[in-house]
């Protein structure tokens, strides 16, 4: 709609320059808080696992019921690191690489805009914004390899 209101190019790479410092400030809290969490469920594992402990020790009367207290302090631990390296980190990272993949898209529209504003030919603003998508593709290769 600003190409077409006939916005100077210097204003609309401002605007869409602002925008995508909106949209990494905006993702950036969320993939944040899945990295704190991650880098903290080990922690307040091992705090559960000291307060199984404790309590462990404190039937030492009953020998009989030290190895069930045991395995329940220890499996505060595991749970720890499980939530940490199964859902919090890959959650930041999947999070980071969407962000990463909307970053590019809106590179592309906004390489488009400016090329329509400019009046490039078509067909060369075509071949602009493929060599972009082959990049593209070519790093979603190797990422898969």
């Amino acid at each position: 709609m600003l190409v077409a209101d006939g916005v100077d190019a210097e204003a609309l790479n401002s605007i869409l320059t602002l925008q995508n410092l909106a949209v990494q400030q905006r993702h950036k809290v969320g993939q944040e808080v899945f990295k704190a969490m991650g880098r903290w469920a080990p922690a307040f594992g091992m705090i559960g696992t000291l307060i199984g402990l404790v309590q462990m020790l404190s039937t030492m009367d009953d020998p009989k019921s030290l190895g069930p207290k045991m395995a329940i302090a220890l499996l505060t631990t595991f749970y720890g690191a499980l939530i940490a390296n199964l859902f919090c980190l890959p959650m930041a990272g999947k999070l980071k690489q969407r962000t990463d993949q909307e970053l590019l898209t809106n590179l592309i529209i906004a390489e488009g805009l400016k090329g329509l504003q400019m009046g490039l030919n078509p067909r060369l603003l075509e071949e602009k914004l493929k060599a972009f998508l082959m990049t593209t593709q070519q790093q979603m290769d190797l990422s898969q390899k």
